[in-house]
């Protein structure tokens, strides 16, 4: 079993509530992961996803080795054929064997490069993974895509959804440098598969791949997007059709109380780490209405979860 997206799960209803019991009995299936290794490669920084995932796996008794990337291992070279007289030190073909042979589950974390969108969908470091270590592989976030990222906002949602059908939104926010679209596409592609009323606000010119956005309604106004919403989703994201490009910084856009006026009580979710007072305000950051410490908690049993099916299919 590979986990790279809402795909590799085929009923997420139920999945969600195997996380949210998985947090009343953390450790009753360390059986599963004795005498097994988790293998976790960083190409890119982490807080929430490298701890939850260490956390989550030693809940279910395994030992994890992580390995970053051109710090403390080799420099990487990806491309086929490529003659190694630069920086780059080992090739894909040559490391990714090695992590196979030494570990049962491999979690890779490798962001878009925003040059080329053509290379960054076609997902080519997680490709090589999968292929080179012949092992599971979790997915830390990818080019395209942050799964585990999306099953903690799921279990979030789920743990907070209010008697009727909820109506989620997900709006884009300003931020100082293009972001790539990994959590916004995955989010959409998650909340796609629920039962709820989806609504995608931004400026015009920040539409998402369509292949992840899917039904959802897009709503250029923010405010009218924002009317009766439940929960409230933010995020920045660059351009998809001028690729990596910052087409406006409209800090009207940044979501304060005033925002929230015309909502149901919505509660505020961000995946963090979050600029302050550049894509939320304190004021909601620290308020009664912000999930964003509850979505950080949530993603150990996000992670735990999946490598307890991971583990169970070895």
């Amino acid at each position: 079993m590979n986990f790279t997206s809402v795909t590799d799960i085929l009923d997420v209803e139920t999945f969600v509530q195997e996380a949210i019991a998985l947090k009343k009995t953390p450790f009753a299936f360390q059986h599963l992961g004795k005498n097994k290794t988790l293998g976790l490669v960083f190409l890119n920084p982490s807080l929430r996803t490298r701890l939850s995932t260490q956390i989550a796996a030693q809940n279910l008794g395994m030992n994890v080795v992580i390995v970053n990337a051109d710090k403390d291992s080799w420099a990487l070279e990806f491309q086929d054929g490529a003659v190694m007289d630069g920086n780059t030190v080992e090739h894909i073909r040559d490391a990714a064997p090695v992590l196979g042979s030494y570990c049962d589950i491999i979690g890779v974390r490798c962001f878009p490069g925003l040059l080329s969108k053509a290379v960054d969908d076609s997902e080519h470091i997680m490709r090589q993974f999968i292929q080179w270590t012949n092992k599971p592989y979790l997915s830390l976030e990818s080019a395209t895509l942050h799964p585990l990222q999306s099953l903690a906002d799921t279990i979030t949602m789920a743990e907070h959804r209010p008697a009727h059908r909820p109506r989620v939104v997900l709006t884009w926010a300003p931020h100082i440098k293009p972001i790539p679209h990994a959590v916004a596409n995955s989010f959409a592609e998650w909340t796609n598969r629920l039962e709820v009323d989806f609504v995608i606000t931004h400026p015009e010119g920040y539409e998402l791949n369509p292949r992840f956005s899917g039904n959802a309604r897009i709503e250029y106004n923010q405010q009218k997007a924002l009317e009766g919403a439940d929960f409230v989703y933010v995020k920045n994201w660059s351009s998809y059709a001028e690729y990596g490009k910052i087409l406006s910084q409209d800090t009207s856009w940044m979501l304060t109380n005033k925002h929230l006026e015309n909502t149901n009580n919505a509660r505020v979710m961000h995946c963090l780490p979050v600029r302050r007072n550049v894509e939320l305000s304190d004021e909601i950051l620290d308020g009664p209405y912000s999930l964003v410490q509850e979505q950080a908690k949530n993603r150990v049993f996000a992670a735990q979860a999946v490598l307890k099916r991971m583990l169970e299919n070895l």
